[in-house]
């Protein structure tokens, strides 16, 4: 069976998603993206892993500090997952209602969950990293998750 890449991000695009924001902390900086490569992967011990690009500011915050937040968002926060998705990387956190977690990591308000990690493992796989993270922390709240399907934001009742 032979494919294109335009085929592969077409399938890719097929798999319905949460949206999420990964955040990090390392010292006093601050940093965090949208990302759609996150999974549960134990419930003993707690671990989620997120696939991240080597090259985003996100990774080197993450190996530097060794916390992270994945931030699950609701629906109607579809411009918060924009502007975590830009280029323009300075304003992501302007004018936002923002506290820290336990590690540091930064949480963003009117999410639908919050889990405050701390890195486990990294395992480098092609052009990403992925980041396993000991769960040391959550947060929930009531709401309908944000969904990202064939490149639209949608909800569960679309």
């Amino acid at each position: 069976m032979s494919f294109s890449t335009a085929d592969l991000k077409n399938a890719f695009a097929r798999r319905a998603t949460g949206v999420t924001v990964v955040t990090a902390r390392a010292g006093e900086r601050i940093h965090g993206m949208t990302v759609s490569a996150f999974a549960e992967v134990s419930l003993e011990p707690p671990l989620v892993l997120i696939c991240i690009d080597q090259s985003a500011k996100t990774h080197a915050l993450i190996e530097e500090g060794g916390v992270f937040a994945v931030n699950i968002l609701a629906r109607g926060q579809e411009a918060l997952a924009d502007r975590f998705a830009t280029r323009e990387e300075e304003a992501r956190f302007s004018d936002l209602e923002c506290e820290s977690a336990a590690t540091g990591a930064p949480l963003l308000a009117g999410c639908v969950a919050q889990l405050d990690c701390r890195l486990a493992s990294a395992h480098e796989s092609g052009d990403h990293t992925i980041f396993v993270g000991e769960v040391v922390g959550v947060r929930l709240s009531d709401g309908e998750p944000l969904v990202f399907y064939d490149r639209n934001y949608r909800g569960l009742s679309d």
